[in-house]
């Protein structure tokens, strides 16, 4: 047993299967049913009364007259006879003619003769004409029940469902009615206008234009202009129902609004409109509703496109009903001639009943010669349908559907055509009720998905949120980061002291003329963010702002109007270049001249050759960096003619000699050329000419020795060779007087030469991840003004007690040595206190207490290290970063 909730599905999937069926699939359901009842009808009756009756029509056979009178044997009763005997037995006077059969014996004569004088027909027209019913009831409903097109079908009525009861569907063709009736408002206007423009007008035209104004506001005001307004209207009255059931309260609430927002223009010459906000609102609930069935709907669609397996189905289905029809009436028609009322009968077995011939008579024939006429009536009704629904088949484009009506609405002209499967089940929509597919092409919209975000951004994003969200980063400068939302929040350009913007995975970023706002914006993060900017923006940027980051996967995401910001100062592109030279297809074309004030670029990407396009602004700018990520470097002569670079870094190049074209920089101050393949610095004599040159980064590349030729470079103040192979250090490098950090980490060296001690303004030495044995007294007799000292993971043995000489020296690390002991003449080195002293905890025990006091060592921190304070200074091989300074590049990045 089952319970009537559990036909409840069944019944409500009936009742939504019934929205895709046109009005001739009703009516030939209908004719199915009917035909079913008369198949029903002539079976009953067949298997309740169906009969022949069967009377002998030769002579009584002779051979049977032996046990019978001779009188009355073969002869026929005369009327004298009869008379004769009236007197004696008056009721049982026999009339006509005697057959002498017994009642069993016409029984079985009537079986016999019902089996071999009756037609196929006559006897099995009720259960084949009710096969034939079934099988056209199982084939007319078939499309919608079959395991391809089924799924399919029921997600699209669940989707048409939600479409219909969401608010925002009332509002979004609410709006849609009041930008039209604003527009058709505007041309009736700019008519009036146009006839009241002649400074005199006939007296004719004048009686006649306020009759013309009048009528044309009233028709506006009324609504009866838009198509729309009518169809809302008559689905409001007369439409068949809704698959939902608030849909006649949101029919009705639309009706209303549309009706409401025209009570502003009784006779006003001045058009006021009031924002579609303030008519209705969207709740926080229902705005995830409608977001989430944006996204649904765009599934759905991209599935149902893919192919058209319902159309197909549907197209099967009814040509194979159109075969069924013309077959059953191929066999049917021609035996309406053998369903007649009487039949003669010859049985075989003659020998039981005395005759050879019967006269039978079938009792049903002509109730069921009527109901097979009826029955083919309806099957040819049937079959004209079924002939019309082909043809409307082949001569529909059903595969492809659009919204033409609603492309006249100004706010919905953005609703895409659709094909396949989809395109097919509107077409069948349709011809039940239009305003249903009006309904479900709101959230084909991208106006209207846009208008929906935008709603929801302003209402959860608002101006308090974000200004709590609002940052001071290390410089002082107040930044705002927005990751992974759908757009940009109105409420963002009211940040009028907002000056760091940094943009994350935003997918539809677009700055307005709103923006004109936001007086101190200076900086712009774009992190894998494509922005689109109005014209009225664009004029703003190009004035305000001064810095742009821009990280993208290919160039061609770079947005085109980065290439017009005039006041552009600095520009970072992190991303994947073109490997042809150009930075990008719309950089190729010479557009970076507009670039006047660009100081600073940045590039970190795969480039074969220095763009030809820098060229354009080599007269503006002072730094260029190139992040190559180990894409080989192969041009370089594009540096040639930025003679007023002053800062260079090529990294991740794969450079395996110094470029020549660094010869024409004369006005270079820093080179950096880390992380490349260089092996020799034969080249370092040919940069003898920049005498302006201060910083040199050669680290983490191959270098086997520094050659004399290092000597030329007497305005270096910075040299970093740190992690290359050296394994001896020239004596030329000493007549470098002005050099203040010389870092030699991670190389091969085992003695630091005495000649150490003509570097007296040198005030920072990394020596660290070398095998040095022995520091040179030298070192703290002259070194004056060392003040960060690194030996770190060396072979030293012991520490010459010369360095109490180094009373400026603030960070001494000593760990993974061999020394021993510690001498107490550290105790005279006053900025090591506050735990400057980077040595092992039992090393660090082996100083006298007094000192141990002095030093200041702190004891929380891991075994052999100090816990640092925040009075240090900084350096290039001590990094040092306080907690509240630790930053990642993305908000993506920290959560990974």
């Amino acid at each position: 047993m089952f319970s009537l909730s559990e036909l409840a599905p069944l019944n409500q999937h009936q009742g939504r299967c019934k929205l895709l069926k046109p009005w001739w699939e009703v009516f030939m359901d209908y004719l199915v049913v009917l035909m079913l009842m008369a198949s029903v009808l002539a079976c009953t009756e067949q298997l309740s009364r169906d009969r022949v009756v069967c009377i002998p029509m030769d002579p009584v056979i002779t051979a049977n007259t032996s046990n019978r009178s001779p009188s009355t044997s073969g002869q026929a009763l005369t009327p004298a006879h009869v008379s004769r005997n009236a007197g004696t037995n008056l009721h049982s006077t026999g009339r006509g003619r005697r057959t002498h059969l017994a009642y069993q014996q016409y029984v079985y004569i009537s079986q016999v003769c019902y089996h071999e004088a009756l037609p196929l027909c006559s006897r099995f027209f009720p259960y084949m004409a009710m096969l034939q019913s079934l099988v056209l009831v199982a084939s007319g409903s078939f499309w919608l029940h079959f395991p391809h097109t089924s799924a399919r079908i029921e997600h699209f009525l669940a989707i048409l469902a939600k479409c219909c009861e969401s608010p925002w569907t009332s509002q979004a063709l609410s709006h849609a009615v009041r930008q039209e009736s604003i527009q058709e408002k505007e041309v009736v206007a700019a008519v009036v206008v146009e006839e009241r423009r002649p400074p005199q007008p006939p007296p004719s035209s004048a009686s006649s234009s306020p009759p013309v104004t009048h009528m044309g506001r009233t028709s506006i005001d009324s609504g009866t202009d838009s198509p729309l307004l009518k169809r809302s209207g008559s689905a409001s009255y007369g439409a068949p129902p809704s698959p939902c059931p608030s849909t006649l309260s949101c029919n009705s609430a639309m009706s209303s609004i549309s009706l409401g927002s025209h009570v502003h223009f009784p006779s006003s010459k001045r058009v006021m409109v009031d924002s579609p906000r303030q008519v209705m609102s969207l709740g926080k609930s229902d705005g995830e509703q409608a977001r989430a069935l944006f996204e649904r709907v765009r599934k759905f669609r991209s599935h149902c496109e893919s192919s058209d397996v319902i159309y197909k189905v549907y197209l099967t289905q009814t040509v194979f009903k159109l075969l069924m029809v013309t077959l059953i009436l191929s066999y049917t028609i021609p035996l309406l001639s053998s369903l007649s009322f009487t039949h003669t009968c010859h049985p075989e077995e003659q020998a039981l009943v005395g005759y050879a011939t019967f006269e039978c008579i079938h009792v049903l024939s002509s109730l069921l010669r009527k109901l097979l006429v009826a029955y083919l009536t309806l099957l040819g009704l049937y079959g004209l349908l079924n002939l019309y629904t082909l043809c409307w088949i082949l001569h529909s484009s059903l595969r492809q559907y659009s919204f033409q009506s609603l492309k006249e609405l100004c706010s919905l002209r953005d609703v895409p055509d659709l094909r396949n499967d989809l395109a097919f089940l509107l077409h069948m929509l349709d011809q039940y009720d239009p305003l249903l597919a009006q309904r479900l092409s709101v959230f084909l919209s991208p106006v209207s998905e846009s208008r929906l975000l935008g709603e929801s951004l302003e209402r959860c994003w608002g101006e308090e949120k974000l200004r709590a969200m609002t940052s001071v980063d290390a410089e002082g400068c107040s930044r705002l980061q927005l990751v992974a939302l759908p757009r940009l929040p109105p409420a963002l350009f009211t940040l009028s002291q907002l000056q760091v913007l940094q943009l994350e995975l935003i997918t539809d970023a677009r700055f307005t003329a709103q923006v004109a706002n936001m007086t101190s914006l200076r900086k712009l993060h774009l992190y894998h963010c494509t922005a689109a900017v109005d014209p009225g923006a664009l004029g703003v940027l190009q004035e305000h702002l001064e810095v742009l980051h821009l990280t993208f996967t290919q160039a061609s995401e770079i947005p085109s109007w980065v290439l017009s910001l005039r006041s552009l100062h600095e520009l970072h592109l992190f991303g994947r270049l073109s490997n042809d030279g150009g930075v990008g297809r719309g950089w190729a074309l010479g557009s970076l001249r507009q670039l006047r004030h660009l100081r600073v670029l940045v590039i970190r990407g795969t480039l074969q050759r220095i763009p030809g396009e820098l060229c354009e602004v080599a007269g503006s700018l002072a730094r260029l960096e190139i992040y190559n990520e180990g894409t080989r470097l192969l041009v370089l002569t594009g540096l040639k003619r930025m003679v007023d670079l002053t800062e260079l870094l090529l990294q991740d190049c794969r450079l395996e000699r110094l470029p020549s074209a660094l010869l024409a920089l004369a006005n270079l101050r820093k080179l950096d050329l880390q992380h490349n393949n260089l092996r020799t610095l034969e080249e370092l004599l040919s940069l003898a000419h920049l005498r302006r040159l201060s910083c040199l980064r050669l680290a983490y590349n191959r270098i086997l020795a520094l050659p004399a030729s290092v000597g030329v470079l007497r305005g270096l103040e910075l040299l970093d060779l740190s992690n290359n192979q050296l394994q001896s250090l020239p004596p030329a490098l000493f007549t470098l007087r002005r050099l203040r950090k010389l870092l030699l980490a991670g190389n091969l060296l085992e003695v630091l030469p005495s000649e150490v001690k003509a570097l007296q303004l040198l005030t920072e030495l990394d020596l660290s991840g070398n095998r040095v044995e022995s520091l040179p007294s030298p070192l703290f007799s002259s070194c004056l003004e060392l003040h960060i000292l690194n030996v770190a993971r060396n072979s030293l043995s012991s520490l010459p007690r010369g360095v109490a000489a180094l009373s400026r020296l603030c960070r001494l690390d000593l760990r993974s040595n061999s020394l021993e002991e510690l001498p107490a003449e550290l105790g005279c080195c006053s900025g090591l206190h506050g735990g400057g002293l980077l040595v092992e905890d039992w090393l660090f025990l082996s100083l006298p207490p007094q000192v141990r006091n002095f030093l200041g060592r702190s004891r929380g921190g891991p075994s052999g290290t100090h816990s640092e304070g925040h009075s240090r200074p900084d350096s290039d091989s001590f990094p040092y970063f306080s907690p509240t300074q630790w930053s990642f590049s993305s908000a993506l990045e920290s959560q990974i």
